[in-house]
């Protein structure tokens, strides 16, 4: 029943962590980190992403423009950039390390020591994944609010405001965390089941060649 737990534990982290590589990658090319409505014409909205800027018109056409230069970008469109490669990276890796560590998958019976620390250097895999994408949509969206609230900006100025990548991008890390942190309990308790069973049949081992038993010895040692 406990084997049960585990591998249904680990195939819903690894759907998580699916799903949450998935949004991140899709974070990472929307245009829609920022939203810029203008009052003189409401008809179109402006949108910022960290490759391009589009402006959405009432019919439905939308038209982007790449940016010139990666070294005229602002701070945090730079390091976003960065952040959020690494995340799709990490994202990945964690993917094909976990994935041969999971206990439904019959590679490797023989070597279950190495598939549980391959899936535990995948959750910590997704852990990374996760921080590196809530970091990046998190700075731009304090820069927003920061230029947002700016007093020193006249308010006939238009003001830039939360896209939908951002929202995207948060939940993309809540299920990278959530779910390596569920591959990773499972991969602990394995261990320690593990190193639990080790240390008692070496309690009884020594009980049994004390008593000098070898029938006894014999059984144990196949049952373990």
């Amino acid at each position: 029943m406990a084997l049960v737990y585990q591998t249904m534990m680990q195939l819903t982290g690894i759907l998580f962590c699916l799903l949450g590589w998935v949004l991140s990658c899709l974070t990472t090319y929307l245009p829609q980190w920022k939203n810029l409505n203008l009052d003189l014409n409401e008809l179109e909205i402006w949108t910022m992403g960290l490759w391009q800027a589009c402006v959405v018109q009432e019919e439905g056409g939308m038209q982007c423009k790449e940016f010139d230069s990666f070294l005229a970008l602002p701070p945090e469109l730079k390091i976003s950039r960065i952040l959020m490669f690494l995340s799709n990276g990490f994202g990945l890796s964690g993917l094909l390390l976990s994935s041969f560590g999971l206990d439904c998958l019959k590679i490797g019976e023989q070597q279950q020591d190495l598939k549980k620390r391959l899936l535990l250097l995948g959750g910590i895999f997704f852990w990374i994944s996760g921080v590196t994408a809530i970091v990046p949509v998190s700075w731009v969206a304090h820069t927003t609010v920061q230029e947002f609230w700016d007093e020193n900006i006249p308010d006939i100025v238009p003001r830039w405001d939360f896209g939908e990548a951002l929202f995207i991008g948060w939940f993309a890390g809540f299920c990278l965390v959530l779910g390596g942190s569920m591959i990773n309990c499972t991969a602990c308790s394995a261990v320690t089941q593990s190193s639990l069973v080790h240390y008692i049949a070496a309690q009884e081992t020594n009980l049994y060649i004390n008593h000098g038993d070898p029938i006894c010895l014999i059984i144990l040692l196949k049952e373990y």
